[in-house]
């Protein structure tokens, strides 16, 4: 289920490859940082979520205000003034 456009997929694919880039030359100089590697890992995700069109943060976006405008809904319904 896709819930992002395809322009915001190949963003998303290519910031994502360009942080796993950086974050693995700067991990070549400094193997015991381990910023770097949480930035390749989050680089990662990013690729991750461009191929799949899959964001779960948007996702979790969305289900909170159709839940809060359904919420809207039944109080209107409810109480008519």
């Amino acid at each position: 289920m896709a819930n992002i456009g395809i322009v915001n997929a190949f963003i998303r694919i290519t910031v994502g490859l360009t942080v796993i880039a950086w974050a693995t030359a700067r991990l070549a100089r400094r193997p015991w940082c381990t910023s770097y590697l949480w930035a390749a890992l989050l680089g990662a995700m990013k690729v991750g979520e461009g191929i799949t069109r899959f964001c779960p943060m948007t996702a979790l976006f969305d289900n909170m205000q159709r839940r809060q405008l359904l919420d809207e809904q039944k109080e209107a319904v409810m109480n008519p003034t």
